[in-house]
């Protein structure tokens, strides 16, 4: 083999593990995207859930301000 053929085997293989390299970086960058948004998505649902009861108590709230009401606009 010439040694034109080696040094372009070399050249070759060295392009090709520093674009691996390149790809296992953005691969270790996209698990940590996806850890953080599992840990966003925790905390929304958090958030939905506490506040999911906010209807049930204004309508609660409304029924006990009625008789409020009425008077007001009985003024």
């Amino acid at each position: 083999m010439e040694n034109v053929a080696v040094v372009t085997l070399v050249l070759a293989g060295l392009i090709i593990a520093a674009a691996a390299l390149g790809l296992i970086r953005v691969i270790g960058h996209l698990v940590a995207v996806v850890r953080t948004l599992d840990a966003l998505i925790g905390g929304v649902d958090v958030i939905a859930e506490k506040t999911s009861t906010v209807p049930a108590s204004v309508d609660a709230v409304n029924g006990m301000l009625a008789p409020v009401r009425e008077f007001a606009e009985g003024i």
